[in-house]
């Protein structure tokens, strides 16, 4: 079994109680994974670029427990999100703590309190699991770095990664790197279903400083989630040729990224996005995720790109707001544009300001 590298055996040091604090970021695919089979293993390979603004700001405090409470398969915990005890998050955690358990099972030793907040709004449509779940995985192996001190940073990261997954797929691109690949890929030495790597080849200046303007177009709570849009793939018609699609595709994003050529990225960027709603648009049952205005604004775009040759294109994930990519020169213009033309279908008049970021940080 390729996971046995990440079963911490035996604890090493006894620590009584503490507490570990880590942000994680956010992140947008650019390629797509839409489709996983058992124990969060993805499809398809994926490529995200790491948000820098949008994250959550996670603290694990933990305490020690009786001898009695570590024969339980049970994790002790209490959830408190920007200042509020929530219940309601509890299972999704509880579901994580299960998942990591056999990996982790000093875990068992301690009582927790997982005290959370974001630096985007809760409800502002802005899927929080990626930030969230790399944050607390960052913080569970802080506490396994204080029982094993022995272990390498490249196992730190790579586990972290590997534990985030467990929570939430897209997590696991959360936790290093600019660019960030998930699943393997046959051009891509390192790659692993297991975990993201940072993407390993060059990238052109003008993709390091990408900007991410999200235009929120509707902030509720999706109509169908993600999970069961991901189970929904198995026996989808048009799975294996979309799979291969996202082979295809980031095979072919090496040379754009060396050579910087922007009109080469619009083309897969927009296609990968069009290509995951066409999936659930196609699948049985089917369902629709886009709204008039995600539409509105994608013709606005267009039009934008049309008229004025500056390279905006736009992304989505699995719900109606649009993330606007385009490079830092073309800032200015693009705010423009977004008061001027776009917060019109933005629900409330929202959007948020977010640019290419380096990963999680430990505060």
């Amino acid at each position: 079994m390729p996971d046995k590298e990440f079963i911490a055996v035996s604890l090493k040091n006894a620590i009584e109680s503490g507490s570990v604090c880590w942000e994680a970021p956010s992140n947008i695919a650019l390629v797509k994974y839409w489709g996983k089979k058992e124990n969060q293993i993805p499809a398809n390979p994926s490529l995200s670029f790491t948000l820098k603004n949008c994250k959550t700001t996670t603290t694990l405090n933990y305490v020690k427990v009786s001898e009695n409470a570590t024969l339980s398969e049970e994790i002790e915990f209490d959830v408190i999100f920007e200042g509020v005890k929530k219940e309601s998050f509890k299972p999704k955690i509880a579901t994580f703590f299960k998942r990591i358990l056999p990996f982790c099972s000093y875990l068992k030793a301690f009582r927790f309190e997982v005290v959370s907040e974001n630096s985007f709004p809760h409800s502002s449509g802005i899927a929080s699991s990626a930030s969230g779940m790399s944050a607390l995985a960052l913080c569970v192996m802080s506490l396994e770095k204080s029982l094993f001190p022995k272990i390498e940073d490249d196992f730190f990261y790579k586990k972290a990664s590997f534990l985030a997954r467990l929570g939430s797929g897209s997590a696991c691109r959360s936790i290093k790197g600019d660019l960030v690949v998930w699943g393997e890929h046959k051009e891509i030495p390192l790659s692993s279903d297991a975990y993201g790597i940072q993407y390993p080849f060059k990238i052109a200046d003008v993709f390091k400083d990408f900007q991410d303007t999200i235009l929120l177009v509707d902030k509720g709570k999706k109509q169908v989630s993600s999970t069961v849009g991901h189970n929904l793939m198995h026996g989808h018609p048009f799975a294996a040729a979309r799979f291969q699609q996202a082979h295809d595709h980031l095979s072919a994003l090496i040379p754009i990224f060396k050579n910087g050529d922007l009109a080469a990225f619009i083309k897969i960027v927009e296609r990968e996005a069009l290509t995951l709603h066409a999936m659930m648009m196609s699948s049985d049952p089917y369902f629709l995720l886009v709204k008039p205005n995600t539409l509105a604004i994608i013709h606005k775009i267009w039009e934008k790109r049309e008229e004025s040759n500056i390279p905006v294109c736009f992304t989505l994930d699995a719900g109606a707001n649009v993330h606007m990519l385009y490079p830092s020169k073309n800032k200015e213009e693009i705010l423009e544009f977004v008061k001027n033309e776009l917060v019109v279908y933005c629900e409330n008049g929202h959007y948020i300001c977010d640019e290419i970021g380096e990963g999680s940080k430990k505060l």
